[in-house]
């Protein structure tokens, strides 16, 4: 597994391994996490993708459980985790509605629930997770400084900004931050032009694209699109799953996608995208079949 380097000191996989549905599996016992983590780490996968609010905010904790019964985990991963989202459920069940908070206190305390609820003593990478309309960007970036500064966190991006949202929030602060995490798929390709990724290719900046598979949408269906795939997986001898990686690990920029399922078989073989080649014109039978038709 090729490994990215973000910034001078936080190096991750080339795929990361997304744990937002951690909490809906019927198994979340401690061995069934771990089998979960030791199928990553034996591909090369040792990054893992968390979010405060996922499972309802308890996924932390799970992971935390996993991490706990086993110290020497800690040691070959790198965790990415993300705040701001308030939602009137688990421990804001008294919000009287869902908002964004971008405030210093909440940033600081949701990056000490954290650090408690998964056992660890630094967060590698500390994402905002949606943009906040609300924000103030002295304040939301001189947190960030501080937390980078306190050693409680690597280093920190953001994620579904736009352009325009990631200078705003930089403008503010002395520590570069390294990634913006956005919807990039065969299904959502409207990043590829509409400046999203020029604007961070431009500036050295690895994007991590969330919901690679389409939100399971790319698996299923019978179109022009899903031929192509077939065609591409049946020549490589992979499924359509590691197509739809391929077409974003074979871009220029080094997007990291981020992948996230229960079924440990699936997880076992989240690498065959490393097995799939896409010269230009393949990556492009693949793009305008998404556009569904030929570019201008």
């Amino acid at each position: 597994m090729d490994r990215v380097q973000l910034s001078k000191s936080l190096e991750m996989s080339r795929i990361v391994y997304g744990m937002w549905r951690l909490g809906d599996d019927a198994d979340t016992s401690v061995s069934h996490v771990q089998a979960k983590i030791h199928a990553c780490i034996d591909q090369g996968i040792t990054s893992f993708d968390q979010a405060d609010i996922y499972g309802g905010y308890i996924a932390e904790a799970i992971l935390g459980e996993a991490l706990k019964a086993d110290t020497g985990l800690r040691s070959k991963m790198e965790i990415v985790t993300k705040c701001d989202i308030v939602a009137p459920v688990g421990r804001y069940a008294d919000a009287p509605v869902k908002y964004y908070d971008t405030s210093r206190a909440h940033i600081e305390q949701s990056v000490e629930n954290s650090l408690r609820d998964m056992a660890i003593d630094h967060i590698d990478l500390l994402l905002i997770h949606r943009p906040d309309p609300f924000m103030d960007h002295h304040e939301t970036g001189g947190a960030l400084d501080d937390l980078v500064a306190s050693g409680k966190v690597g280093a920190v991006g953001v994620s579904n900004f736009r352009p325009y949202d990631f200078e705003l929030l930089q403008s503010a602060m002395k520590t570069p931050m390294v990634t913006n995490q956005i919807e990039m798929s065969l299904g959502v390709i409207e990043p590829f032009t509409n400046g999203d990724l020029a604007f961070h290719q431009r500036h050295g900046h690895h994007l991590m694209a969330w919901s690679p598979l389409g939100g399971g949408g790319l698996m299923s269906g019978n179109d022009r699109l899903h031929v192509v795939m077939d065609e591409i997986a049946a020549s490589a001898g992979v499924d359509r799953a590691a197509v739809a990686v391929a077409f974003l690990l074979a871009h220029p920029a080094g997007i990291l996608p981020v992948m996230g399922t229960n079924n440990l078989d699936r997880i076992k073989r989240i690498s065959d995208a490393t097995r799939v080649t896409l010269d230009r014109p393949t990556w492009f039978r693949l793009y305008e079949a998404s556009l569904g038709h030929e570019v201008a």
